[in-house]
């Protein structure tokens, strides 16, 4: 039974990896900023761990991910599931909408990942970014939110390549549309209606996570691009 880790695990992709790999007699630790949606989650995963950690404040994340090894525990995997979407034009978007999403979709991150790395490495380990689309390309309106994305991708290359020696495996998802509550919430700044069916569920998604982290070993899926079907 391998120990894995979610961010954003309260909510849509997240919470569905973390029900996949629960399902599979894996154990899993849900991180959420929000005490109610996490015990909610947490009480319906028996035997699940959650920690409430705010994404927001990368300097006192070390501190609050050390439980998470306390006494020598073992993380296999780490998913970064947390997100932030932020839309606007380039000429309408104040710094603190560009400092915010940095924050939780790069910074933030990066943090977690250094503080779990000495338990990572001891498992050779498993880190997986769920990016966006957003992540591969850029559309007008999305400047901050895709400039960050971006930013995570090259997080992700970067951990590979300095990870390698160590035996970690890195996996960026690039999800397209997903009927998420963050979807919902983009489609509002769209002005557009949420239609849930044409886009690909949680599920869907969250299983692609899990093939990548229950992948053999012997291999690495370095990037995974979906998109809704149908």
């Amino acid at each position: 039974m391998a120990r894995y880790v979610i961010t954003g695990a309260t909510g849509g992709i997240g919470g569905a990896t973390a029900r996949q790999l629960h399902a599979q007699g894996h154990q899993v630790v849900l991180l959420g900023s929000d005490r109610a949606r996490l015990d909610a989650a947490t009480a319906a995963l028996p035997g699940s761990e959650g920690l409430l950690l705010d994404l927001r404040d990368p300097a006192a994340l070390a501190g609050g991910a050390a439980p998470l090894t306390a006494g020598g525990g073992a993380v296999d995997g780490l998913v970064h599931s947390a997100g932030l979407a932020l839309l606007g034009s380039i000429a309408d978007t104040a710094p603190e909408t560009w400092t915010t999403q940095f924050t939780v979709n790069v910074v933030a991150a990066a943090e977690l990942t250094r503080a779990l790395l000495p338990a990572l490495r001891a498992a050779r380990g498993h880190v997986v970014f769920v990016n966006s689309g957003q992540g591969l390309r850029t559309n007008p309106g999305w400047g901050a939110y895709s400039a960050a994305k971006h930013a995570a991708r090259a997080l992700a290359e970067a951990l590979r390549e300095e990870e390698r020696p160590h035996g970690l495996r890195v996996t960026s998802v690039y999800p397209g549309r997903t009927a998420t509550g963050m979807q919902q919430s983009i489609r509002a700044q769209e002005g557009g209606a949420y239609l849930s069916e044409q886009y690909s569920s949680p599920e869907s998604v969250a299983g692609a996570v899990v093939g990548a982290l229950l992948s053999p070993g012997d291999m690495e899926i370095t990037d995974i691009t979906v998109r809704p079907g149908g």
